[in-house]
């Protein structure tokens, strides 16, 4: 059941919008070769409680962390480690939930850990340019997969190739909510957009192959190939002006 959110709701999961954007710029002041994933994890954690706000993640389906941290060919769902270290040239990607007041915000970047290869920082570059397209089409009449489209045609033109079996979502007063929104398909199918939806769009873009697979501890999602993954987030709110991004920090 997709459920509508009124313009209240709409600022309620803005606040919480703020709160993830917030940490995971604070913790951008901490990414360096070096830094340990679950010190990050730490960080973000005391700064979420400290905005009267939870983690979304932690406990969610017996996910044992606040954020989920991905190096390099893990896609997401990383669980942070007091042995694992961020290494110069490595991309991680942090995906970032916070719960305020009954509404969740949802919110994910892919970092350079200081000095990545040309190729890392391209592939970055390009699944941040398909976030950017995804939202463009999250307007009132399109079709919701009008958003998959725009994001897998620039990811393909450009050499990658787009996750199929990790999604986006609605979200609200539950994290995940319906509907589903693929990051791939083609254009005018699914449910007409309306005002009022809102949805996280989240492109998670490999650099080689599409396959993936899940590591041993049955959460942290590889690439088959091992090459390299990125992933970017927001939540949006579909509105009468257009796309509203509620993670934007504003």
């Amino acid at each position: 059941m997709i459920y509508y959110k009124s313009a209240e709701q709409i600022e309620l999961l803005r606040a919480a919008g703020k709160i993830v954007h917030d940490t995971l710029c604070m913790l951008e002041t901490w990414i360096k070769p070096g830094m340990n994933s679950l010190k990050l994890d730490e960080l973000a954690e005391e700064y979420i409680r400290s905005q009267n706000a939870v983690p979304s993640f932690k406990g969610y389906g017996g996910f044992p962390a606040t954020l989920c941290i991905s190096r390099n060919e893990e896609i997401v769902h990383g669980i942070p480690s007091k042995s694992t270290y961020l290494l110069d040239g490595d991309i991680v990607s942090i995906d970032c939930g916070a719960l305020l007041k009954g509404y969740h915000g949802d919110h994910a970047r892919t970092y350079a850990v200081g000095n990545v290869s040309p190729e890392k920082q391209r592939l970055m570059d390009v699944t941040r340019q398909c976030l950017v397209l995804g939202i463009e089409k999250a307007v009132i009449g399109n079709h919701l997969s009008d958003i998959g489209h725009a994001i897998q045609t620039y990811a393909e033109s450009q050499g990658y190739s787009v996750v199929r079996e990790l999604v986006g979502h609605g979200i609200g007063q539950r994290l995940h909510e319906d509907p589903q929104v693929p990051n791939y398909g083609k254009a005018g199918r699914g449910i007409i957009l309306k005002e009022g939806l809102v949805i996280a769009i989240e492109p998670m873009v490999n650099m080689g192959k599409v396959g993936v697979r899940t590591l041993s501890d049955g959460w942290t999602i590889v690439t088959r190939d091992r090459k390299p993954s990125a992933h970017f987030e927001h939540t949006i709110a579909i509105t009468k002006k257009g796309p509203n991004i509620l993670t934007s920090g504003k």
